[in-house]
């Protein structure tokens, strides 16, 4: 892989990761973001 596939590739992660944080950082500040999901412990435990 040379310098520009690298750098090209750097600066794609960046952009994906910021938005992964943007996404996750919704909702109020002491707010538990595994409040939201579902459990799944009832599909589970039979």
């Amino acid at each position: 892989m040379d310098t520009h596939e690298f750098v090209e590739k750097l600066h794609d992660t960046q952009k994906k990761a910021k938005r992964n944080k943007n996404r996750q950082s919704h909702g109020s500040a002491g707010e538990n973001h595994s409040s939201n999901l579902p459990g799944k412990q009832h599909s589970t435990n039979k």
